[in-house]
């Protein structure tokens, strides 16, 4: 009989998963057509990574989003998935009416920005209930979507999300996909500040330490100063 101590699944993971980065890469999206595929992908404005194609047939492409630290591959010989079968992929925008007139500015066909009054609404093909158009109420976070099909049918969801549940992101290491983001970050963190400055009755001279730690705590999940 073994005497050595036996781990919770908790334990494991915290000993040993939770100390290794493992960082998400690449999600292969089966196609169809790999040059109309890249056509499509080149027209929502993502960067081409790599067209590489070999002599035995075999062929990878890879776009990354804008901002995205995790990049989509599709060729030939490198999926045995039915062309169209990723569903419901995420792509997170923290303005969701932005993202929305961008992709339509680029001649994409793209849904109504939509929020969910049925848990789940937003994976549904069909869209024909549990939706109501417009964002959520005060664009609540992870609450607002809008979807788009590249030319085989694999389906991508926009999520708009402004704060992160508690535990989402690693506090230490606070990063932004964009100007964009930054800027976003920024306004909600001067409004937030302009409350605080209420609340104390006068200016804060360490407003730059107040708006640091308010966006580190909201891409974190964390309480918010106050």
């Amino acid at each position: 009989m073994s005497t050595k101590p036996v781990r919770t699944n908790d334990q494991t993971s915290d000993a040993g998963v939770a100390r290794v980065a493992t960082k998400l890469e690449v999600v292969v999206v089966p196609v169809s057509d790999v040059d109309r595929a890249k056509e499509f992908y080149k027209k929502l404005g993502w960067r081409l990574d790599a067209d590489f194609p070999f002599d035995n047939g075999f062929r990878i492409v890879q776009f990354t989003p804008p901002g995205s630290g995790c990049s989509i591959q599709f060729g030939t010989k490198i999926t045995s998935a039915p062309p169209g079968s990723a569903q419901g992929l995420y792509l997170i925008v923290n303005d969701i009416e932005a993202a929305h007139d961008e992709i339509t500015a680029r001649g994409v066909a793209i849904s109504e920005v939509f929020h969910s009054v049925t848990p789940g609404a937003q994976f549904q093909p069909d869209a024909t209930s549990g939706r109501v158009n417009g964002p959520a109420p005060n664009h609540a976070t992870y609450s607002s979507f809008a979807t788009f099909n590249d030319p085989d049918g694999n389906s991508w969801l926009l999520q708009e999300v402004t704060a992160r549940l508690p535990g989402r992101i690693d506090p230490v290491s606070t990063s932004f996909g964009s100007v964009s983001d930054v800027a976003n970050a920024l306004r909600r963190a001067s409004a937030a500040h302009g409350q605080h400055e209420k609340r104390i009755g006068a200016a804060d001279p360490n407003w730059p330490d107040w708006y640091a730690e308010y966006i580190v705590a909201e891409q974190a999940g964390t309480k918010l100063p106050t």
